[in-house]
Formats: structure tokens, sequence, C-alpha cells
């Protein structure tokens, strides 16, 4: 308030010591009939009401009174003959200053107005002007001086809000434009990423650390940032499914703790797997449709055929793939489901089609499917349903019922199916072998890792890693022990610690069953997240060693892995219902919120 007071003294004495008087004499003086006066001076004389009460709550204008009255009445008469009067938006501004002064202070600006004194404040609002430049001149010094005023004001009030009653709260952008200011440093954020975001206590989070400062002010807001280069950073959600290396290692090792033997681990185990049907809303398990399994026409390849199948996991609710098999089946054969992954073209992929095309000719069949909302399943659900934590549900149920099929007929070996997904389907392998018994083997590529849950709702979404009071996804992987596990790593993604720390806590898992040679790790240090030629081959291998496939059918003369007798098909060969979608059951359900009628607790605490 000193500025106030500061700017309003100043402000008094160039009026004068009459203050009523010399306002009317500098701001009211007449003009020519036909000229309206000017805000200018209404809006100074006015706030100079205000101003007087905020400076000591006294009488602003003293003289608002008995002979005032008359003079009014007097420019009242005098401004009835004016052409031009001035508009009511004056009049509604003066008295809205009087009535935000009185509500600032507790007092009246002008206690002596009262009724009369109204009338004789409306009257003289409209009294006519004469050009007169001089006093014009004069009216726009006050302007200045009050603009002065008026923003030293809305700064004091500003530094007003800045107590314990508010949080010390400021806007995330103000916070993070002083942090780059205070440690010369650049952070990149977007309009959206900051907008209607704000921070508690902000100016207490300061450290001497830049990067601790962020952390501090961040952290409340669910973000962070990724720091790009020294001084340069770059703002982001908070992933609460990646961990920094070591402090998924030292979680690992916690839970590594709770078990020492066989039977130490068996115990966590079996109370983990109920636990995961339960978080995932299948237990009990969905009634299984009655309907048969659609099959489309079958195509004949060097060594094997392709046909797509549709099977009904839900009232409504379909999953395709496609199945490769060998073109002469002698007795029961292995089964190896190939969920797919993140990548573009889904399961249409050439290096899907060559892997499962590729088993098949070992002697094998491969089912290559759709994981929720992704391939074919985009015919009854968004892309963007596959972004919800329900996905990871269907799939896993999806799965369950794909087992259900094929375990039914008679050329599969159920004591050979196998299982083999990269990136997100490498997390579903990992799932479906640690709630299903009937796969024997599994193969997650490019996958699993103690520092990293899976970004996508369809790996993380339900909560499986809160079973069991916490687990993670080589918790999970150690499930499949003592059943061949091949983990496939590589350096450019969050499998590259692999063998330092999570294959070795498998290995003492499947110690527990003298079955260390059963768990093996591929690491492919210099290459990146994918599904290529390495990882197929180190596939192959595996499959062949545990499942006793025929690899000389695919390989050369000189030992290698041959691909080329392959064909790829185009995307629509693949397809279950059509080009278009035209053969879709009737009975499909269209649209995530009748798939969401089909679980009554989803959604709900």
């Amino acid at each position: 308030m000193t500025y106030l007071k500061h700017w309003s003294s100043m402000f008094s004495s160039l009026r004068g010591t009459k203050q009523s008087h010399s306002t009317k004499s500098d701001c009211f003086s007449s003009h020519r009939p036909g000229f309206a006066m000017t805000t200018t001076c209404l809006d100074l004389s006015m706030h100079s009401l205000s101003l007087s009460s905020l400076r000591g709550g006294t009488t602003a204008c003293p003289d608002f009174s008995g002979k005032q009255s008359n003079l009014s009445r007097e420019i009242a008469s005098v401004d009835e003959k004016s052409s031009l009067a001035m508009t009511t938006t004056c009049l509604g501004l003066s008295r809205q200053s009087i009535t935000s002064s009185s509500l600032r202070e507790g007092t009246t600006a002008c206690p002596e107005i009262s009724g009369k004194q109204s009338h004789s404040v409306q009257s003289d609002f409209f009294f006519p002007l004469t050009p007169n430049f001089a006093i014009m001149s004069r009216c726009f010094k006050y302007l200045v001086i009050f603009l002065i005023a008026s923003l030293l004001y809305v700064s004091n009030l500003s530094a007003q809000t800045q107590n314990t009653d508010n949080l010390y709260k400021k806007p995330l952008i103000d916070v993070l434009q002083d942090i780059q200011t205070r440690f010369k440093v650049q952070i990149k954020y977007s309009a959206p990423q900051v907008k209607d975001k704000w921070v508690n206590y902000a100016d207490w989070r300061f450290r001497a650390d830049v990067d601790q400062t962020l952390v501090n002010v961040l952290t409340p807001l669910d973000m962070k940032v990724n720091k790009e280069k020294p001084g340069v950073y770059k703002l982001k959600e908070y992933e609460y499914y990646r961990w920094e290396v070591r402090d998924g290692w030292a979680y690992l090792d916690n839970l590594a703790s709770k078990y020492h033997d066989k039977t130490s681990w068996e115990k966590r185990k079996d109370s983990i797997k109920p636990q995961l049907y339960q978080a995932l809303q299948l237990s009990p398990l969905p009634e299984k449709p009655n309907s048969k399994a659609i099959i489309t026409s079958k195509r004949v390849f060097d060594g094997y055929a392709v046909e797509n199948i549709a099977l009904e996991i839900l009232p409504g609710v379909w999953i395709n793939g496609s199945l490769y098999k060998p073109l002469n089946i002698k007795g029961k054969i292995p089964l190896v489901l190939s969920p797919d992954g993140h990548w573009e073209k889904q399961r249409y992929r050439a290096d899907c089609q060559i892997r499962c095309a590729t088993i098949a000719r070992m002697g094998a069949m491969a089912f290559s499917y759709d994981l929720f909302a992704w391939g074919e399943s985009m015919l009854q659900f968004k892309y963007e349903d596959h972004r919800r934590s329900l996905a990871q549900t269907v799939q896993t149920l999806g799965g369950i019922r794909i087992l259900d099929y094929f375990s039914s007929l008679k050329e599969i070996d159920t004591n050979r199916v196998g299982i083999s997904g990269g990136s997100g389907a490498g997390s579903h392998s990992i799932l479906m072998t640690a709630i299903d018994a009937r796969i024997k083997l599994s193969a997650p590529v490019v996958a699993m890792s103690s520092y990293f849950y899976g970004g996508c709702p369809c790996e993380s979404g339900m909560p499986i890693h809160q079973c069991g009071g916490g687990t993670d996804n080589v918790e999970l992987a150690a499930m499949a022990a003592p059943r061949p596990q091949l983990l496939v790593s590589d350096g450019g993604d969050w499998t590259a610690h692999t063998p330092e720390h999570d294959f070795p806590y498998l290995q003492k898992i499947y110690s527990y069953y003298v079955a260390e040679d059963k768990v093996e790790n591929v690491h492919l240090p210099t290459e990146k997240h994918d599904f290529g030629i390495n990882k197929r081959i180190a596939l192959y291998d595996f499959l062949i060693k545990n499942f006793k496939l025929n690899g000389a059918a695919v390989k050369d003369k000189t030992g290698k892995y041959d691909e080329s007798k392959v064909t790829i098909e185009k995307e629509n060969a693949l397809y279950v219902f059509g080009d278009k979608g035209e053969k879709l059951p009737k009975n499909a359900i269209i649209g995530f919120e009748n798939l969401e009628k089909l679980f009554p607790f989803y959604g709900t605490k």
C-alpha cells in the first residue's frame, strides 16, 4: 500500500486541496454543446475516490452535500440542452469504483452520499464540455499517473497472494521460466503441457542444483524432463512403468529375498497366479461362446499352407489370425502361438509372415494373431481402444480361448505348445505363460525387463504388477520355470542390460529345479528393437532344440537358414472377414462402450 499512498498523494497535490471542486474545474469544464464528456476524466475523478478512501478510510469527497447538490442540479439543467450526453457506462464505472473502494477497506468512500446525493453525482456526470486542450492535457497527465499507480497496485496484490493460505502457488510456466533464468538452461515444452498447471510452494522447491530443482517441481505434477544435452531439457509426462536401471535391479533383488529354494518359490508362485486372474477380471472366466471357428479357404505354398481363422472369445467379440501349417502332417505336431507386437502393419508384416511360414516348414503349426484393437480387430474397435487397460484383459482372454481351440484339435501335440511374441506381444507371452500351464515353451523377444513394465496399457493397464504385494515382468517370467524359456535381448531398448542382472536371476530360479539349461539368453548388443533375422534365428534354434523340429528343411547346403522360399502375401489375403469387413458376423459388437457392458466391474473400485 506504500506505493498507492505515494502516488495518491501526488495525484491529490496536482488537483489542489479542494479535491471535488478542482476535479470539476479540471475535467468538467464546459465545451461546445454537442460534445460529451470524455471517460478519461471521469475515470480519474472517480478513481480518486477509491484512492482517497484507501489512504486513510476518510471521506474522499467531503463537499458532496448541501451546496454541491444545488450546483449539480444547475449542471443538470444545462446538460439537458446539450445535443449529446455522456453514456451511462461512465456512471456504472464510477459507482463500481466507489463500491470497490468500500469493499477493500470496509469503509464508505463518500459517506455523505445518500439519496439526493446519488442524483447529484449522476447529474454531474452529464455536464457538457467545451474544447480546452490545456485541461485535456492535464487530464492525460492524471491518466498516466493513475495507470502507474494501478500497475503498482496490481503488483502489490500479486505479491500478497504469495502466502501459506494459498500454498505460495505459481503457474508452472512461470516456474519453468524462473528455472531457466536462474540456472541459465533451456527447457523445451509445448503450450498444452503447461496449460492450467500450478506449482504449490513454488519458490520453496528451488535447490542449488537444477536437476534436483526440476525433480522437486515436476514430480507432484506427474511430469519429468529428459536431458537432451548439457543445459537443454525437454518436458514430458512421468512414466511410472519405466524405472532407472539400478532401481529395477534393487526391486528385483527385494523380490528374490522372499524365497531361497524350490518350496518357498512355489509358495510365492502359487500366491501370485490366482491374483493375476483377479487383477485381469478373469476370475471366474467368462462363459465361452458356443460357436464354431470361422475358417477361410486354404492357400498352398512351398512346404506349407495358410488359412485364416476367427474365434469368438466373448459374445460378439472375435479374435483373428492366420494359421501356418506344414503340408504333410503325420501324427501330432507342435503349435507355436505368435501374437503380434506393436510394429507397423501388424501381423501382415513381411518378417511376421516369414517367421510363421518358416516354423511351419520345419514341421509345426504357427498361429499368428492380432492383439486387441489391432489388425483386423479394428473392424470392431478403434485403435484408441488399444490404449485402454481393458485391452490387456481381452487379449489375455483371447490367448486362453486360442489354447482352448487348438488343444481340442487331434493333430496338436499338447505337450509341445509354445508362445513367442516380440515387444508388447513379448509381454503378452510372459503373462500367458505365467497363468496358463498348457504353454510348455516361451520365447519373449525384446520384451522382458526389471526396469520397464511395458508402456502400453495392453501390457500394464490392469494391476497385474500389484499382485503378490508387488511383482515385475522378470518375476512373472520366472513363473515359467522349469519349462524351456528363451530371452532375446538387444542393445537398443530396455533389454540392453538383460545379461547383467535379469538373466542371472532367472538362472537362479531355474536352479531350484536343477534346470539351468532350460533358460537361455541370446543378446544382440549392436541391434535394436525389432524381430529381425538374428532374432528369428535364435527362435528357430530354440524350437529345433526343444520341440525336435526339422531344421534341415529350412537350411541351405552351408547350414544357414534360407527364408527365400516363403511367399509374402498381400495384406487382404490374411483377412478373415473380407476386404471391407463385409463378412463380419451379424452378432459382432461394435464400439468399446458395448465391450464394457461385458465387464460390469471394469472401471469400478
